[in-house]
């Protein structure tokens, strides 16, 4: 079974708390993330319609904060020798009300911005395109192709996608597709977005844990017929509870890593912070934690020594 190598970072907090840590407790984050294999890092969203996880200039009506995670990501990245992928810039408007064009025009002088400010910083990995689907809809081949084009064009680095089934456990019944009506909208986004995107990895909660070793050895296939890397979001937050959103069961998240590793490359998580980390501010994380690392073979106790 492979290990998890990769987190997001979400720092927009859209539906997850804010943790409020500071420099002190991400450096211990991400010394912990280079003892225990981590090594790929994701913003998941650099802004959301009017935040941004630094003083931005290009998007308008941004809330006056001046903090620049960015710049203390990057920082610490460097130090412990980690990659770190920069998300794009999400409206919750523009692309949903079918003005995708707008969409594309704020990320492209987003993206200039991104790449003046941090375009020269030695950690800069890849880019994620932070705008998920579960189908061709809202425009999404043209966003990709826009958005995943000028970031290349900034910074010719590899870009990731993270979309997800539409699926029983978040979709209603007669609105959730089957395997054959996912694969076949996403036979048409690959299809029409080649070179937009290079490494597509699915979520995986939001269809039964049954459906997942046929969607993930379908998208496998996809991505060899049109040259995407697959890799897995393996989601640790429980979306089998009626709350949003509490650390996964242990046995159900194992049994994930187990099948995604079938087929994937690489398995990434959504969100080792919150809902992994020993230092999470759910408590059920720091259990959660300490079981990943008995089933990986990590010293748990040595791993947090002088952390």
């Amino acid at each position: 079974m492979h290990r998890l190598t990769g987190t997001f970072l979400d720092e927009i907090t859209h539906d997850i708390p804010s943790q409020n840590w500071g420099i002190k407790e991400w450096r211990r984050e991400f010394q912990l993330y280079s003892r225990i294999g981590l090594d790929t890092l994701i913003i998941i969203r650099a802004g959301y319609q009017n935040k941004c996880i630094f003083p931005s200039k290009s998007l308008p009506g941004l809330l006056p904060l001046s903090d620049d995670l960015a710049s203390m990501f990057f920082d610490l990245a460097e130090e412990f020798e980690l990659n770190l992928w920069f998300g794009t810039y999400d409206s919750g408007s523009h692309w949903m009300r079918s003005s995708w064009w707008k969409e594309v025009e704020l990320n492209k002088v987003f993206l200039d911005e991104v790449g003046a400010r941090y375009g020269d910083r030695r950690a800069f990995a890849g880019w994620y395109l932070c705008h998920e689907t579960s189908r061709n809809d809202s425009h999404i081949i043209e966003l990709f192709n826009e958005i995943g084009g000028h970031c290349k064009s900034v910074k010719n680095l590899p870009v990731l996608i993270s979309p997800f089934p539409q699926g029983s456990k978040q979709f209603s019944h007669g609105d959730s597709f089957t395997l054959e009506e996912s694969l076949d909208h996403w036979e048409r986004i690959f299809s029409a977005t080649k070179g937009a995107f290079d490494i597509c990895a699915f979520q995986d909660g939001q269809i039964q844990y049954t459906e997942l070793p046929d969607f993930h050895a379908g998208i496998k296939a996809l991505g060899d017929r049109h040259g995407v890397t697959i890799w897995s979001n393996v989601e640790s937050f429980d979306r089998d509870m009626p709350i949003k959103f509490p650390p996964a069961d242990w046995r159900y998240l194992k049994l994930k890593m187990e099948m995604a590793s079938n087929v994937a490359e690489k398995l990434i998580t959504f969100e080792f912070p919150h809902f992994v980390s020993p230092f999470s501010c759910y408590p059920s994380a720091h259990n959660l934690f300490r079981r990943y690392c008995e089933c990986v073979g990590i010293d748990a106790d040595f791993v947090l020594d002088g952390l």
